[in-house]
């Protein structure tokens, strides 16, 4: 869902942690969300350094590059979702990469990530991503091989002929009518136009 020309969008009371271990792309990332209206930015050129200033610090959103040395980005996120205290491990956190190869972003996802994002970036994509996820209302999911925003962004239910794994997925089983079937002529009448006096 992207922001149309009529909307704004208020970051100013917004802090967001940026973590990049490339010095100019830490640098157009701040640039990108100076421009937006953030006023309390946190640079991390680690991931390591980053989950120090977790262990510190709460931020509102989180922008990590996905492959630094040391330390990746998807290992920093698995921390976060996984050993960060509530509410810290529910932040939402876009994931940044040079090369979205499928392989990466099923990594990205599947260690917690809510959105990824394909360097180079632009401000709009970057503002369109932090307004959806804003709207966003995926459950947060807890398990034992899991924890993270629901990786299912379109909630269509469970396959066809499988059982749903979650609580909140409904019965593929239609039940019996509750009622009397509507005649045809009935059908037909609410797709007819028809005239009325106002």
């Amino acid at each position: 869902m992207s922001l149309r020309s009529t909307q704004t969008v208020n970051l100013e009371k917004t802090t967001v942690l940026i973590v990049d271990d490339d010095p100019q792309a830490l640098a157009i990332m701040s640039s990108v969300v100076q421009g937006f209206g953030v006023r309390q930015q946190i640079r991390c050129e680690s991931a390591r350094e980053a989950v120090d200033v977790l262990t510190q610090r709460q931020p509102d959103l989180v922008f990590s590059d996905c492959s630094m040395p040391d330390m990746a980005g998807y290992d920093c996120v698995t921390w976060v979702r996984r050993e960060a205290p509530a509410p810290l491990n529910m932040t939402p956190i876009i994931m940044l990469t040079g090369h979205a190869a499928q392989s990466r972003v099923e990594k990205s996802r599947d260690c917690g990530a809510s959105f990824v994002i394909a360097k180079p970036i632009t401000p709009t994509i970057v503002l369109d991503r932090v307004v959806w996820l804003g709207r966003d209302a995926r459950a947060f999911v807890e398990c034992d091989a899991y924890t993270g925003p629901d990786r299912r962004v379109h909630n269509l239910g469970p396959p066809a002929g499988m059982e749903g794994r979650r609580s909140t997925d409904l019965s593929g089983d239609v039940g019996a009518a509750a009622g009397e079937n509507l005649a045809q002529e009935d059908i037909d009448g609410m797709f007819k136009p028809t005239r009325v006096s106002i």
